[in-house]
């Protein structure tokens, strides 16, 4: 288990060193080549939940040191062990000798002799300690919440009776979310066919289907044969809202790596166009497509410019644009910390960009679905609000009612993040 240990130390790292962990984990295993599949998963696991704790878990590292450790890799290290010892359910003696072990296969052996002892110490010390440092710890909120302080401020501000849930949801494991192809078979169908091979799962909508347990992509029926996808409930509402009918011409804008895409065309036989500013993401947007055997018309090209665009109007554009992903922190863990105070404004000022741009290509009558999984209001409504003053030709159409039939949590187009979707924002505008 050291070996999960230190692969996941080593993501840590590299994460706070400004790598996502998409890339970073992959990274850390390419060390142990022959790591067998159970200590990948171990190493994912404790991965994924250091860093969804990290809040708590650094402020009770950083109780028990006398002064900061200058050694990185350790703090990481140490930082693995006290996640498994605070909730995991490992041995506390077993951790605690796998950590010592692990700090002494670090590269660089002037480090061994003190950073065995530190190691053992520490997290011994912690052992002890632990319920002592939960109470002195009790009025820190990011050791209380796991979330950087200037967040918990943003959504206690932004929503004052919802934060809390919010948070909560947050540090919770992401459900497993399916969308059925009805096109090649019914939801019921499939899952009846998931009860025939002895997994559970749970409708919630029209296409979306819950899996009580996780599984391996290429072990879920039906997936290769594209008759499932894996896509949160949240994000499966963007087809069902943007109302493209056959023989329209579609716009999906920052479309990688695709989910929405396919799930337009399995509803509607349009003619589709996908645009992503990447055109190594367009080669996964394409993958997805030639598995559910769907087409569209791939365009690398950046969507608050128009150099890619042919004057040809669009009938509905789905503006999935970038933004801080707050809504999908549960899925990535690593963006808590990544993610700075700042960055909002920044990602606001690209989307008010955006927006404008897109605008000039629909047609008139046209619906253009604007699209955030964040839950910060500057993405969002207030984003809507700003560009609806700017543009009289433009009108928000309500979508309260067409909302509530997809039981969902939501207030005025904003999902609250919940136990069966992410945090998705959702405003329709039509230009008049």
């Amino acid at each position: 288990m050291y070996i999960s240990q230190q692969v996941a130390a080593d993501a840590v790292h590299q994460v706070f060193s400004g790598r996502n962990l998409t890339t970073a984990l992959p990274a850390a295993l390419s060390i142990f080549p022959n790591a067998t599949p159970q200590q990948k998963g171990a190493a994912a696991d404790l991965s994924y939940g250091t860093l969804r704790f990290y809040g708590e878990i650094d402020a009770y590292l950083r109780a028990l040191l006398e002064k900061p450790l200058v050694d990185e890799r350790i703090h990481a290290l140490l930082l693995v062990a006290i996640y498994q010892l605070r909730h995991d359910k490992a041995d506390a003696f077993t951790v605690v000798n796998q950590a010592v072990h692990a700090v002494s296969q670090l590269r660089r052996p002037a480090v061994k002799a003190w950073a065995k002892g530190l190691v053992n110490a520490i997290l011994r010390n912690f052992l002890r300690q632990q319920e002592q440092l939960a109470l002195k710890l009790k009025s820190n909120e990011v050791a209380t919440y796991s979330y950087p302080q200037w967040w918990v401020n943003k959504l206690r501000l932004q929503y004052p009776e919802a934060w809390q849930g919010i948070v909560t949801v947050g540090n919770q494991h992401p459900p497993m979310s399916l969308r059925v192809n009805t096109q090649k078979i019914s939801t019921v169908d499939y899952v009846q066919l998931l009860a025939r091979s002895e997994i559970e799962a749970t409708q919630v909508g029209a296409q979306a289907v819950i899996l009580s347990k996780p599984m391996a992509v290429d072990k879920i029926p039906g997936f290769t044969d594209g008759v499932v996808s894996v896509q949160d409930y949240g994000a499966q509402l963007a087809a069902h809202l943007i109302d493209a009918q056959a023989g329209m011409r579609v716009l999906d804008a920052c479309c990688a790596p695709g989910g929405k895409t396919g799930h337009i065309l399995e509803l509607a036989n349009v003619e589709m166009t996908a645009l992503d500013s990447d055109a190594t993401r367009l080669e996964r947007v394409q993958g997805n497509l030639a598995r559910l055997n769907l087409k569209a018309h791939l365009i690398a090209g950046d969507a608050a410019a128009s150099d890619w665009y042919d004057a040809k109007p669009f009938d509905r554009i789905l503006a999935d644009v970038p933004c801080t992903a707050s809504g999908i922190v549960r899925r990535h863990v690593d963006i808590k910390w990544l993610r700075r105070e700042a960055d909002v404004a920044s990602f606001v000022a690209q989307q008010a960009k955006i927006l404008p741009s897109l605008w000039q290509m629909l047609a008139k009558g046209g619906k253009l679905l604007y699209v955030t999984c964040s839950v910060f209001k500057e993405e969002n409504q207030a984003q809507i609000d700003q560009f609806l003053q700017k543009n009289a030709d433009a009108q928000q159409l309500p979508i309260e009612q067409a909302l509530a039939q997809y039981n969902v949590t939501h207030t005025h187009g904003q999902l609250i993040p919940s136990n069966s979707h992410d945090g998705f924002f959702y405003a329709l505008l039509q230009k008049i």
